[in-house]
């Protein structure tokens, strides 16, 4: 059993011990309805444990290996797991501004070991500002939730700390931008060129990539919208492609579907620029939002 790093988030420890009591119960033969049985339970619940999508409870979790004859180191490093899975993360805090389908999402981010990431209307949350941050969530907020906005723009800013901490750079990221959100304005000229310039000192990080998929080009692989595929360091895990949607988000684990998205980035990867191209049209861009600000700024003077 692969216990993964230290650090790792609680959501994938629950995925890990749930897959961990499914391989124990299907190497003995037994059925979901006869552990459910076991424990006091129902099938459903089994299920829903083998899937990682509920709490354990310790006594649940010895009952089941007790009737699956787990003994000895096996045991005790469940157990272990078990205790682990039961902690909440740093971002449990935040979940009453928090969908519950994002909140999964969150636990997988803080796990992984890399993540590759294409984005189409906004510069992608793990790179914003804490200016443009503030202007995309108060206008998706509105008018009058200015707490609400302040504890989403702290919550986006901790979640930044996985790649710029030392302990954070064991995650790798690879972003491809689509022009479209370098050119969307987003709150003044002053925060667009703070964005353009904050992208460009994080793409001198050794592990961060950054791309930007030029509208010159035209047509892509990438048409569909968003996405992002997540790796992690335990071996036991799949990656994971995860879609935002509106008011929901999907998780697509089966093999073929992570290898056409994974085909899909690769490509993306090739037609983008390169990321010393990128730079440049980032440099060059944030030079042309100086000049807009200081037209502005006199525009108002007079």
């Amino acid at each position: 059993m692969s216990k993964g790093q230290q650090g790792s988030g609680s959501t994938v420890r629950r995925v890990l011990l749930g897959m961990q009591l499914r391989r124990l119960r299907e190497a003995r033969g037994i059925s979901r309805e006869a552990a459910g049985y076991e424990i006091r339970a129902s099938e459903s619940k089994i299920s829903r444990m083998e899937l990682g999508r509920v709490s354990f409870k310790r006594r649940d979790i010895e009952d089941l290996l007790t009737y699956y004859g787990v003994t000895g180191t096996e045991r005790v490093e469940i157990l272990e797991l078990t205790q682990e899975a039961n902690q909440p993360g740093w971002w449990h805090r935040y979940n009453d501004i928090m969908p519950h389908w994002f909140q999964s999402y969150v636990g997988f981010e803080q796990a992984a070991s890399r993540i590759r990431t294409y984005e189409i209307q906004f510069v992608p949350g793990l790179l914003q500002t804490e200016e443009y941050a503030r202007s995309v969530i108060g206008a998706a907020q509105g008018a009058g939730a200015t707490d609400d906005v302040e504890r989403r723009v702290a919550m986006r800013m901790r979640r930044q700390q996985l790649l710029t901490t030392t302990e954070g750079e064991r995650l790798q990221l690879w972003a491809v931008i689509d022009e479209a959100a370098l050119r969307r304005r987003i709150g003044n000229p002053s925060v667009m060129r703070g964005q353009a310039e904050h992208l460009i000192a994080l793409s001198k990080r050794p592990n961060i990539t950054i791309q930007v998929m030029p509208f010159r080009f035209g047509g892509h692989t990438a048409e569909g919208g968003a996405f992002s595929i997540l790796r992690f360091p335990e071996a036991d895990m799949t990656d994971i492609v995860y879609v935002e949607q509106l008011t929901s988000a999907q998780y697509l684990e089966k093999a073929d579907e992570i290898e056409r998205y994974t085909q899909v980035m690769d490509q993306l990867s090739v037609d983008s620029m390169t990321p010393r191209e990128t730079v440049r049209t980032l440099d060059q861009y944030a030079k042309t939002l100086r000049e807009l600000e200081n037209r502005e700024e006199s525009a108002e003077a007079r």
